[in-house]
This record gives structure tokens, C-alpha cells and sequence, in this order.
């Protein structure tokens, strides 16, 4: 376990590893979603990119830097320190984003974005391991949970942070770009100077560079990965949301309003769910949220009213609450300590590298079909991955 100095420190209830990686995702959030629920706007009004061409910007910058969250995961558990390749992730992610407001291409955008999630591929394995590793299966829900809410808290508040300065600055879209540095730089820094590695780590005793495989994982863990894995698929990026948002008709400089709805909402739920399955177990509460992702992107495709898209994104934060956080802790308890990296690692890189055919897919349906037809094909691929959860009892 982490240094007993710092196992022992509580906060909230909770050991100081977990809080500061609460913090640390609140802040980086925070800088994260003042931008995301504008990038769209920005690439389809200022730059005037076509549906399509979002749908490969998000799965190219998704899926190919997750490939990384593989390969961090496993370095992590072959040297057994895990600080500071986080620190690496989250300094890039956080430090490259504001030079969006610089980009006059989509191709810019698409380096930006790209280097973004690079950075997430690095950090996200070794901090899901650190979680796992700090923790004991009767609170790792609970654990997962509170991270996520934080996360969706900084999620929350940057969309509305996003809202002010629009309405501060006349809309400008580079303001907020360039403003998202501040809690990025405050995220980093608590990274730094607050989180502590292991005193005496747990390293595998394997020198070979990994690949994708399930060899010497649990069935279940592979089945539940591969599961999550066609779901992923239906799951495209939240930019589309965006999208459908103004092609409903709601005003640009509200839509980061629904964006900060539905983070509140998850924020709020998150930790309880996460409780919730700690009683009654993961798959239960997994299997409730692929159920209602499916009724929510089935109204997303229906909808024709601003009020509409409002409900829609509320009940997608309970979704978000009932999955999350959730699927991470179902995976720490499928393997043992000393696999959790490179389980880890499988999983993000895996569902990770879906995101590519489920935004291009999405883009294409869009362009060719329409969006119902889009949403459509999503919220038929969830219903499939419950059904396979139930069945095979996962």
C-alpha cells in the first residue's frame, strides 16, 4: 500500500491518495469542459467543418492515443511508480489545450486535440491502478465513485465558467481557450507537490513489451471488457450531442448550460451509485446504465424541442453516474493486485481504441441518414451489451 503516513491521513473519510486524485481530476475537468462543449461550435461556425470531419477529429484523437493507456499501464506495473507518468499525462493535457486558440485549421485542431488525449493515455491506467491499489473491495466503489464525482464536478463548472466569459467577452471563443490554463496549471501542480508514490512498490516481474491480451486474465474480465468494448462502439463522442443540441435550435452560448446540467447531475449520483454497487454489486448497476444510455440517445434522435434536449442531458448525467467510475471498480475486482496496470491498460486501450468507428460511424450516419438514424444505431448496440451482460452473467 501507499506510505502509512499517507494511507493513515484522512480527509472527508477518504485516504489523501484519493483525495488529492479527486482534486487533481476536478481541476483538470474544470479546464477540459470549458472547452469541450464549444469545440464543435467552434469547428462548424468559425471553421466551417462538416459534421463528418468532427466525427474522425474525436475518434482519431480518442482511439489512437489510447493505445497508450495500455502501455502506461503496464509500465506502471513493471517499475511500480505510477506518479509520474501521471504527472507527464496530466502536465500535457493541461498545458496543450489553450493553444486551440490559436488553430485555424481543422488539421491544428486535430494535432491539439490529439496531443490532449495523448496525455490522458498516459495518465488514466496508473491512476485507475493507484485507486485499486489504495483501497479494499468493500470501499472501491465508493472510491471510484468520489473521483468521478469530482471529476464531473470540474466538469460541471466548466461549462458555466464557459458561459461567463462568453457572455463577458462577446462570445469570444479564443477567451475561453486561453483562460482553461489556469485550473490546468493548478491541476498539475497538486499532482506534484501532494501525491506521494509508493514507499516500496509492487513491480511485475515481466521484461517484455506487452500487446493486447487477455492471457492470464480471469474470463469474466474478458468478457465483461469485450462487452464494454461493443457498447463503446455505440457510445461516439459527446460532441454530437453538441451538435444535435443547436440543430434543435438552442442558442450556442446556452449549450455549455446543458453541459453543466448534466455533470451536476452526475457529480451529485456518482459516489451514491458507486455505494450502491459496493452493496448489490457492479453488474446490476452496469447493466441498469447501458439500459437507460439507450432510451437517452433514442430521445437525443427523436427530439425536436429545446426543452427536450434540457431533459435529455439531465438523464444523461444519471447515466454517466451508473457506469463511469463503476466499470473502472468491476475491473479492479475481476484481477489481482499485481495485473491491475496491465488490466487496466487492456480495458482503456480496448474501449479506447472503439471510440475511432463509433464517432466516424457516427459522422457518417449523420451525413448520409440523418441523426435519428445515428442515434438509433447507439442506443440498438447498448440494448445488445445489456442483454449479453444478462445472458452470459457477467
Amino acid at each position: 500500500m501507499e506510505s502509512e503516513s499517507q494511507s493513515k491521513k484522512q480527509f472527508f473519510g477518504l485516504n489523501s491518495v484519493i483525495f488529492v486524485l479527486g482534486m487533481v481530476s476536478l481541476m483538470t475537468d474544470l479546464s477540459s469542459q470549458m472547452i469541450v462543449p464549444i469545440l464543435p461550435l467552434y469547428l462548424t461556425s468559425v471553421l466551417h467543418v462538416q459534421v463528418g470531419t468532427v466525427g474522425i477529429i474525436e475518434g482519431i484523437a480518442e482511439s489512437t492515443a489510447s493505445v497508450l493507456k495500455f502501455f502506461s499501464g503496464w509500465i506502471s506495473d513493471r517499475f511500480g511508480k505510477r506518479k509520474w507518468l501521471m504527472v507527464v499525462g496530466y502536465g500535457l493535457s493541461n498545458l496543450i489545450k489553450p493553444f486551440f486558440a490559436l488553430s485555424s485549421t481543422w488539421g491544428q485542431v486535430l494535432f491539439i486535440r490529439f496531443a490532449d488525449r495523448f496525455g490522458k493515455g498516459i495518465r488514466t491506467s496508473p491512476r485507475d491502478a493507484i485507486l485499486a491499489d489504495t483501497t479494499s473491495k468493500e470501499e472501491r466503489g465508493k472510491a471510484f465513485g468520489f473521483r468521478r464525482s469530482m471529476d464531473t464536478l470540474g466538469a460541471a463548472l466548466g461549462p458555466f465558467v464557459a458561459y461567463l466569459i462568453l457572455t463577458q467577452w462577446n462570445g469570444s471563443y479564443q477567451a475561453v481557450f486561453w483562460l482553461s490554463a489556469i485550473p490546468g496549471l493548478i491541476a498539475t501542480l497538486l499532482l506534484v507537490f501532494f501525491l506521494k508514490d509508493r514507499r516500496n512498490p509492487i513491480k511485475t516481474k515481466s521484461k517484455m513489451i506487452p500487446k493486447i491480451s487477455f492471457k492470464g486474465l480471469s474470463s469474466h474480465f474478458v468478457w465483461f471488457t469485450l462487452i464494454t468494448t461493443l457498447f463503446t462502439i455505440g457510445n461516439f463522442s459527446d460532441a454530437f450531442l453538441i451538435l444535435r443540441a443547436k440543430d434543435v435550435g438552442m442558442a450556442a452560448e446556452y449549450i455549455p448550460l446543458t453541459y453543466f446540467a448534466y455533470n451536476i447531475v452526475t457529480s451529485i449520483f456518482s459516489t451514491p451509485f458507486g455505494m450502491i454497487s459496493d452493496r448489490i454489486g457492479r453488474r446490476p448497476v452496469l447493466i441498469t446504465g447501458y439500459i437507460m444510455f439507450a432510451l437517452i440517445y433514442l430521445g437525443f434522435g427523436l427530439v425536436h424541442t429545446v426543452f427536450g434536449i434540457w431533459i435529455l442531458f439531465f438523464i444523461y448525467g444519471l447515466y454517466y453516474a451508473t457506469t463511469e467510475g463503476i466499470q473502472k471498480a468491476y475491473v479492479a475486482d475481476l484481477v489481482p493486485q499485481g495485473q491491475r496496470g496491465i488490466a487496466m491498460g487492456t480495458f482503456n486501450a480496448l474501449t479506447g481504441i472503439a471510440a475511432l468507428p463509433a464517432s466516424v460511424l457516427a459522422g457518417f450516419l449523420w451525413q448520409s441518414f440523418g441523426a435519428f438514424t445515428a442515434f438509433g444505431v447507439s442506443s440498438l448496440l447498448a440494448i445488445i451489451s445489456a442483454l449479453l451482460m444478462l445472458i452470459l452473467r457477467i
